[in-house]
């Protein structure tokens, strides 16, 4: 049975797929930073991903299998000598995708994937200004908001009529 095994297929073969996402992961790790579409960097993203999880495993076995799927031994060793030190503090994440709007020729939505430097903490939580909690209790509260209400209802009572009236007044005329 198949399920559960939809990927981002790209509108290509297997071997197709498997090549362009080589060829883009070699310059993403080349350059830290390239410009694609959304798909392909969508797709993209979990492949360098795994790369690089066998970086900082970085065994033999782990290299040879980086080697199969990179396919570019000299892009495979700069990872695995010099820029699995940026990941080694890092559990996964190592990728971040902007997106940066549509292409012009086809309106294509394209993005800009990097990988993200060691220092880079991400995006925080924002903390928001807390409330300050009244000191009056709950019940006392609740008592002052029914009278006003209470107040209120009749004032807009008294103003209905009285607008019945300049209705009848204008028809009069």
């Amino acid at each position: 049975m198949r399920h559960r095994k939809h990927r981002n297929q790209l509108g290509v073969k297997k071997e197709h797929r498997e090549a362009l996402l080589a060829n883009l992961s070699t310059a993403l790790i080349q350059r830290g930073r390239i410009k694609t579409t959304l798909k392909k960097a969508k797709a993209l993203r979990p492949f360098v991903e795994k790369v690089i999880t066998l970086a900082k495993k970085g065994s033999l076995h782990d290299r040879r299998i980086a080697i199969s799927r990179v396919r570019d031994v000299d892009v495979v060793h700069e990872l695995f000598e010099e820029k699995v030190e940026q990941f080694k503090d890092r559990n996964g994440g190592y990728t971040r995708i902007y997106k940066i709007g549509t292409r012009r020729g086809d309106a294509a939505e394209m993005a800009l994937i990097e990988l993200i430097d060691a220092d880079d903490e991400g995006y925080g939580k924002k903390n928001k200004p807390k409330a300050k909690k009244a000191e009056k209790p709950a019940a006392e509260e609740a008592a002052p908001e029914a009278e006003a209400s209470a107040e209120e209802a009749p004032a807009a009572e008294a103003e209905a009529p009285a607008a019945e009236e300049t209705k009848k007044e204008e028809e009069a005329k």
